[in-house]
């Protein structure tokens, strides 16, 4: 099945797309799959709507949909850790402050909407014990 290639900078505001398709822009790949919808928004940015078009009645059992698959946990658990860790060589490289650049003094962390730790990077944790709850507050 040919999957249709989108630039994003060519596309129009309103726009949807149902899936599968590629859209691409100057620095990143968004692969929209089957039964997803994207959307351009007026921003152009790309609103991407998982699972609209798979009916909410199917076949899978209540119990196995209920159990997460171990190789997605897994490589979302990567690419968690790996955008934490990006953040902190990003807050690192641009730093000027010593503590920061040579100490590595800071803490970088994804949360949940709930305000739960998802991932953090392996530098100096001593603020995650509060960002939980301060991200929750917020």
């Amino acid at each position: 099945r040919d999957t249709p290639v989108f630039l994003l900078g060519q596309l129009l505001g309103g726009m949807v797309l149902a899936g599968p398709a590629v859209v691409m822009n100057g620095t990143s790949t968004c692969i929209v799959e089957p039964g997803c919808v994207a959307t351009v928004t007026e921003f152009g940015d790309l609103k991407v709507e998982v699972n609209v078009m798979v009916k909410a009645a199917s076949s899978v059992s209540a119990a196995s949909s209920s159990s997460p698959d171990a190789v997605q946990l897994s490589i979302f658990n990567n690419r968690f850790m790996g955008i934490a860790e990006q953040m902190g060589r990003t807050l690192q490289r641009t730093s000027v402050s010593t503590n920061i650049k040579e100490r590595l003094d800071f803490s970088c962390a994804l949360f949940g909407p709930d305000g739960g730790l998802v991932a953090n990077a392996p530098h100096v944790p001593v603020h995650l014990g509060a960002m939980s709850s301060t991200v929750e507050w917020q």
